[in-house]
């Protein structure tokens, strides 16, 4: 009997994927689990497996298609079984057919292209995650791709074929005159440019990605939902610094990985929580879900947006394991493969803007959890000693609360105590 294979919903905020790749083509055999096709959210990558076992009997969109979740995209079934009933009425196959992949390595220069992208009527560029990261890499213009994904939008190869149309020995490139050897822009063909009278728009206007829009939906209903309220705190970091000097000299020698202040901050953040459970909560309304673990959430910017994903059960992980399961997330989140179950479920968040030296910020608190804490940077400040004035590294922590779970003092008792275990991280070690 034919079975449909359906693009699964991942998320409550995810109305479509884009499919960026079959593996499978029409007429091949199936066995359950075996990899069908890859598709991507807002937020990563993700292979879907068969769930029956038997041919492919129909393939419905092509790669690049964007398509409504829980929209059939191919049939699989008995041999000469016919899939006509299952076919899906949306969105439309491309206008344009998708061409063959471009090498971005070539020997030769591969001739310009001349049809026009299409747009929307609003003016917009259609243009799929994965291809807008790629036109971020290598400064490609997206104006110049000719689209060859569904509905006409642009695609990752189109992107790609970007770079062979406009080598360095086009006759022109983004405007200007080539005056070298076959044609090839120097330096001062380059600089012609910014002499000239600006002759395009002044202005772009760009669409918001799903998880720009994801985020900037979250981020309101935060701040217009909550009493949110800003404590901030700074701790003389010389302890965790003289620590994190002593593990980089030693690395070799005991074997030890890389440990960041982030991993520290993580750490001492963990152990806190276990005395101030009220801050490590959900707030449900009418009812406060106090955790008796840890699962840690650790905002992470990514070229697609900020994304928070969850260390479980923190507090009962080493210093090292901590560490180690922070730079995997991190990479999973950085390279849009990240499973969406580890997007979920945090108890309590950490947002570190300390390397762009950000002395103090105010962090937006991640509903339903009732408290986020901001790590700022490194900052010179003077103090006494026994009657003498000591310069010291400080480094400042920002901590909002919602204030219809927790008050200002619990909040300041938790800052207070994360500060002195921070000063003294060796015995908290212990």
């Amino acid at each position: 009997m034919a079975i449909p294979i359906v693009m699964p919903k991942v998320g409550i905020s995810v109305e479509s994927c884009v499919l960026t790749k079959w593996h499978k083509k029409k007429g091949d055999p199936v066995k359950k689990g075996d990899l069908l096709f890859t598709y991507e959210t807002d937020k990563s990558t993700v292979d879907e497996e068969a769930a029956a076992e038997g041919v492919l009997l129909d393939i419905f969109f092509p790669e690049g298609a964007d398509i409504p979740v829980l929209t059939n995209v191919c049939v699989i079934g008995n041999a000469g079984e016919s899939a006509d009933a299952f076919k899906a009425a949306a969105p439309v196959a491309p206008a344009v057919q998708p061409a063959a992949p471009v090498s971005v390595v070539s020997a030769t220069v591969a001739p310009a292209q001349t049809a026009a992208p299409a747009q929307a009527a609003d003016g917009f560029i259609r243009i799929s995650p994965r291809a807008r990261s790629l036109a971020q890499k290598t400064g490609a213009d997206v104006a110049r791709a000719v689209p060859t994904g569904a509905e006409g939008r642009v695609v990752e190869r189109d992107i790609a074929a970007l770079a062979v149309a406009f080598t360095p020995a086009a006759p022109k490139i983004y405007g200007a005159e080539g005056t070298g050897l076959g044609g090839r822009v120097r330096a001062a063909d380059a600089g012609k440019i910014f002499t000239k009278a600006p002759s395009g728009p002044e202005y772009t206007d760009e669409k918001l990605s799903n998880v720009r829009k994801v985020i900037a939906k979250a981020m309101h209903e935060s701040l217009s939902s909550m009493a949110q309220l800003t404590l901030n705190a700074s701790f003389d970091a010389a302890n965790i610094l003289a620590f994190r000097a002593s593990v980089k000299a030693n690395a070799q020698k005991y074997n030890l990985p890389n440990i960041t202040l982030n991993d520290i901050v993580l750490y001492a953040v963990s152990r806190t929580l276990l005395a101030h459970k009220n801050l490590n909560a959900h707030f449900l309304s009418d009812s406060t879900r106090v955790f008796n673990a840890v699962h840690l959430g650790m905002a992470v910017d990514t070229e697609r947006g900020l994304l928070v994903p969850t260390i479980a059960n923190a507090d009962s992980k080493s210093l090292i394991d901590l560490a180690k399961d922070a730079k995997a997330l991190a990479e999973q989140a950085g390279k849009g493969s990240i499973a969406p179950d580890k997007l979920k479920g945090g108890t309590f968040t950490v947002s570190n803007l300390g390397s762009f030296g950000v002395e103090s910020f105010t962090p937006v608190i991640n509903p339903p959890q009732v408290a986020i804490l901001g790590v700022c940077g490194l900052s010179e400040k003077v103090k006494v000693e026994n009657g003498q004035i000591k310069a010291y590294q400080s480094m400042g922590l920002s901590l909002t609360i919602d204030h219809r779970a927790v008050d200002g003092a619990p909040g300041a008792r938790f800052l207070k105590d994360l500060c002195g275990n921070l000063e003294n991280f060796s015995l908290l070690l212990l």
